[in-house]
């Protein structure tokens, strides 16, 4: 992408994609072709914070925009500062994911922020009705979770943190919004777990293709590994050997790594790590090594193209034998 706006909706489709074939998690690594562009030389003479990084760290740039896309609009202005990077981002079409809730929208779990409690002879933030006796106690906090009322719950987290909160089934919650509600704070993972919803995307950045595995969040790691390029089997092959029942195992986790436009060899060849083990082929490194587009007529798929690709061309392999 050339332009700025160009580099934010090509964030945004990839987003879109996370959403609609609920990803957990999105790893950003460094395949050792980051170049920074001649024009972001004058960011040099700028504060690095204040800078628009799509071209001097394309990585951190997409960490950025997947991360503010996920979370919900009524926490984007508390949780990130105006910023370049985010310049065009409210012009990106909206993931709509269940944790995206609007005010008038009950669920039982909401996604909030922990909020500075009122002082003595002061009110809270949010509202003058705002009981100041609810969140004295001690070991107790607030959170803001986009309802009238804040949530009251029994931990103390410092002011700013996003936390997931389960409510009660019938909780008291008023149009006037006079007095917190009690609530939990729960993992992140509670609402998939507890009640089978697609709750988001977590970003994480790798340094390199071979800390997209070592550096798993998952305990046990990644059960099956995918890896992508043209020189591999039909990604059709894949999906019917699930549901024939034949090679493709049962996994909780599964991994599915897409290069750019050189491919994953080259990040095989700027791996430190991996060249130390002696790995000559990508492939090496996974299950299963296919191509998401058997005949394509372009000499090229862009890495934003390929997520939609994969994911759709995968679909049956995580129906079909993923563990919920």
């Amino acid at each position: 992408a050339l332009t700025p706006e160009l580099k934010t909706h090509l964030g945004g489709r990839i987003a879109r994609a996370l959403a609609v074939f609920c990803v957990d998690e999105v790893v950003i690594f460094d395949d050792g072709q980051t170049r920074p562009r001649k024009d972001a030389e004058h960011h040099r003479h700028q504060n690095a914070d204040d800078a628009f990084t799509g071209f001097s760290d394309p990585n951190y740039f997409l960490m950025h925009i997947l991360s503010y896309l996920e979370t919900p609009p009524f926490l984007r202005p508390l949780l990130f500062p105006l910023h370049p990077d985010l310049r065009s981002a409210g012009s990106l079409p909206s993931l709509d994911m269940p944790h995206h809730l609007k005010s008038h929208e009950w669920c039982q779990y909401r996604e909030g922020i922990t909020v500075e409690k009122p002082t003595e002879g002061g009110e809270s933030k949010k509202s003058g009705k705002r009981k100041r006796e609810a969140a004295q106690s001690h070991g107790t906090s607030l959170v803001d979770v986009g309802l009238a009322q804040y949530i009251s719950v029994p931990a103390a987290i410092p002011q700013d943190t996003r936390v997931t909160v389960k409510l009660p089934k019938d909780p008291d919650i008023s149009a006037s919004g006079d007095g917190p509600v009690n609530g939990l704070v729960v993992a992140p993972s509670a609402p998939r777990e507890e009640a089978g919803y697609y709750w988001g995307y977590s970003v994480r950045a790798a340094s390199s293709l071979s800390t997209v595995i070592t550096e798993c969040i998952f305990p046990g790691g990644y059960d099956l590994t995918v890896g992508t390029s043209e020189r591999g089997m039909p990604v059709s092959d894949l999906a019917r050997h699930t549901t024939v029942g034949g090679q493709v195992p049962q996994f909780n986790h599964m991994l599915v790594v897409f290069g750019g436009i050189a491919g994953l060899e080259v990040a095989v060849e700027a791996d430190s790590e991996l060249q130390r083990m002696g790995v000559k082929e990508p492939k090496e490194l996974f299950d299963y090594w296919v191509n998401l587009c058997p005949g394509q007529g372009s000499r090229t798929i862009r890495t934003d193209e390929a997520v939609w690709l994969g994911l759709m061309g995968l679909r049956d392999v995580v129906v079909n034998k993923g563990r919920r």
